[in-house]
């Protein structure tokens, strides 16, 4: 049986918009680490400019969870897309994603934990170590 988990995805206004599904390697040291990978590298704008590079932003919130679901889902199965507000589907965790106003920090939260991409890595690896 998989580890499962949902990540939810929010405006910084906490309008909660997005679900991802994940069926499973759910956990903080699967899942989590890869978001935070993932998340790591963007930064939130607010329009596409020539000077910008292109594999490092994401044109607001939209555009961000679009490209989370791109980079997640790549093939059939595994991972699946929900209304917002979709819960008790089986998760044994949730990690809400809030993407900031342009150029902000994204702010993960899971469990106990809510912080910034940096420090959601670092708790990430440490629940590895605890497990």
């Amino acid at each position: 049986m998989g580890t499962r988990c949902l990540t939810i995805i929010k405006r910084h206004d906490g309008t909660e918009f997005a679900v991802m599904y994940r069926q499973f390697d759910g956990y903080p040291d699967g899942h989590g680490l890869e978001l935070a990978e993932f998340l790591s590298r963007l930064t939130v704008v607010n329009g596409i400019t020539e000077d910008g590079d292109l594999g490092r932003i994401a044109n607001g919130p939209y555009c961000l969870a679009a490209q989370m679901i791109a980079h997640f889902k790549t093939e059939p199965g595994g991972i699946y897309l929900y209304p917002a507000g979709t819960r008790n589907v089986g998760e044994d965790y949730a990690y809400t994603v809030t993407v900031p106003r342009p150029r902000g920090e994204i702010i993960v939260s899971v469990d106990d934990f809510a912080g910034n991409v940096a420090a959601f890595r670092d708790w990430c690896s440490q629940a590895d170590a605890t497990a």
